[in-house]
């Protein structure tokens, strides 16, 4: 099976960039991360990528006059590659249309909610104020619109009593950590694919996103 080619995009500590470097050295997903761009310098996801001996670039966005003209300086980085994905893991830039346009069904989010409930920031201060009873994470492609796009696979976590915004943000992470590889693989195994614009889970249209369910993937027939 041909090995998945992919370009990931940090801002921060990359600490879903390194859940796939683990996945990939573990035999789990049979992927090859060509490149990882930061828009900061002192991105300590640098460091994972480096001591992975995977090629790093820093595109700071300070440099640029706009949002477009930094997203081309970012396709100019990533277009010779010809990437399968792109992955967004912890990047903290709002892309402009041009940019989803030109990776139209190859670009890849996860997200600290289960959305559609809570798109932008302070996802987990949000589910404590309405006193949620459930939280989690979702992988989805991006489209234009903020934190939407196609869902690929959720993960919830219960939202307990004493729970703060901290404490809640690291149980979501450790299910983050577990799905975004797992999507990606399904990616790279030919099970998630773009008829037009509708994602399909093998031969069946994703109406409603996998599960990841006690160490289990819930499919459609499942559900």
């Amino acid at each position: 099976m041909k090995k998945l080619s992919l370009v990931v995009l940090i801002s921060g500590s990359g600490s879903n960039l390194q859940a796939i470097i683990d996945a990939i050295q573990s035999g789990e997903l049979n992927a090859e991360i060509r490149l990882v761009i930061s828009n900061r310098a002192d991105a300590g996801g640098l460091q994972r990528a480096e001591k992975a001996g995977i090629e790093t670039r820093v595109i700071d966005h300070k440099h640029y006059p706009d949002r477009e003209s930094f997203d081309r300086a970012m396709i100019a980085e990533i277009d010779p590659l010809q990437p399968d994905l792109v992955i967004l893991a912890g990047f903290m830039r709002i892309l402009s249309p041009a940019f989803i346009e030109h990776f139209e069904h190859r670009l890849l989010n996860i997200h600290p909610s289960l959305l559609p409930r809570y798109k932008g920031l302070n996802t987990h201060q949000q589910a404590i104020d309405n006193s949620d009873a459930i939280h989690g994470a979702s992988v989805h492609f991006v489209n234009v619109e903020l934190d939407s796009g196609p869902l690929v696979i959720q993960a919830e976590v219960p939202v307990l009593p004493g729970d703060d915004a901290k404490t809640l943000a690291a149980r979501v992470l450790e299910q983050e950590h577990r799905i975004y590889p797992l999507a990606i693989k399904l990616y790279g195994e030919g099970k998630l694919h773009f008829d037009n614009n509708t994602l399909f889970y093998e031969d069946q249209p994703l109406v409603r996103p996998l599960r990841w369910k006690d160490g289990q993937l819930i499919t459609p027939e499942h559900v």
